[in-house]
């Protein structure tokens, strides 16, 4: 039993960087650039407050297994991988050849369906060292994008009172192809657009071609951000399933492709954009004249200026001063590091 339970943790080690709770919809399958440290990172972690827990041997060909200790147990949203990577770096020392499979996030939907039901992230390892992470530990914190109204309902409906604490600023953005002339659309202007009352560029500035407008799914962070801080209310268009895109990375691709022109039209972050896929096809679009710079977006200039959460069960002790931590000015420090923009400017 011994031997076979050892194996299948093998595998699990090999698979692990692939691979979630929906291997369709996993966060690393959403991210096309490569994710390492600078050459001048600087660790602005003190002390050893936040480390993983014991490492018992699991059979005898070199496995382990680790308890998470005081570092919590995270998922969240594909556009906080990196910052779940810098805290790794920060507070563990981790490699990165070890991020790809001790970060696993499982996407939004499934990162509040965790932690609203104390669930694990069950496919976190440390392969150089050939450890597992505890599969049966719930998760602690989730790094995401705000829940929807359906999953604050479900934990609300679970009687889990969760604390959201954001920790950065990001754009939610509004991205054509790069041929498409417009170059800034008013908030009234999108809302027509996703609405079916501008059916034509022409409408809005550019010229005679039909607007293809793409949404993401509904319980993704990205249409959520849509429906609750763009529309306001405003009932969407029913998209066409072709004009459906399934992930942020596919989100990007539809827009740039060259094959769609100056017709298209969708909606991710910022961060994502920037950071996380290839998107030379496209081009980032100004709001009401607003361009999303970083300092538009601490002042909240911009628009569309979104917050990412630290999420955490109300009574959780430990993931609470974890928290504090990454507020504090040197966990601002550290998300700037990894190419967020801090709530405020950090010297």
């Amino acid at each position: 039993m011994k031997k076979l339970l050892c194996a299948v943790m093998a595998l699990w080690l090999l698979a692990a960087p692939a691979l979630a709770d929906n291997p369709d919809t996993g966060s690393w399958s959403q991210i096309s650039q490569a994710l390492t440290r600078d050459e001048d990172w600087q660790q602005y972690a003190e002390g050893d407050f936040f480390r993983l827990g014991d490492v018992t041997p699991l059979g005898e060909e070199g496995l382990f297994i680790a308890s998470y200790g005081t570092y919590p147990s995270m998922d969240g949203s594909t556009v906080c991988v990196p910052m779940a990577m810098e805290l790794a770096r920060q507070w563990l020392g981790l490699t990165e050849e070890d991020m790809n499979g001790f970060v696993n996030f499982s996407t939004t939907p499934y990162a509040y369906e965790r932690l609203t039901a104390n669930k694990p992230n069950p496919l976190s390892t440390v392969k150089s060292r050939g450890i597992m992470m505890d599969d049966t530990h719930p998760i602690d914190l989730v790094l995401a994008t705000y829940p929807n109204a359906d999953e604050r309902k479900a934990a609300e409906d679970a009687g889990v009172e969760l604390e959201y604490v954001p920790f950065c600023c990001d754009a939610f953005i509004f991205m054509v192809n790069s041929q498409n002339p417009v170059e800034s659309l008013t908030v009234r202007q999108i809302q027509e657009i996703y609405t079916g009352q501008i059916i034509s560029w022409a409408q809005a500035g550019g010229e005679q071609r039909a607007v293809d407008a793409y949404q993401r799914p509904h319980g993704s962070g990205s249409q959520t951000a849509m429906e609750e801080m763009v529309m306001q209310g405003l009932n969407m268009s029913t998209p066409n399933a072709n004009y459906i895109s399934d992930g942020m990375a596919e989100a990007v691709e539809q827009v740039g492709n060259y094959d769609n022109g100056q017709n298209a039209i969708g909606y991710s972050y910022l961060y994502y954009v920037n950071e996380l896929v290839e998107s030379g096809g496209i081009k980032v679009l100004a709001i009401d004249g607003v361009a999303p710079t970083d300092e538009n977006l601490q002042s909240r200039a911009y628009p569309f200026t979104v917050n990412y959460y630290a999420v955490y069960r109300k009574g959780d002790d430990n993931t609470a001063a974890f928290v504090d931590w990454l507020v504090s000015p040197a966990g601002q420090k550290a998300v700037a590091q990894a190419g967020y923009v801090p709530l405020q400017p950090v010297e």
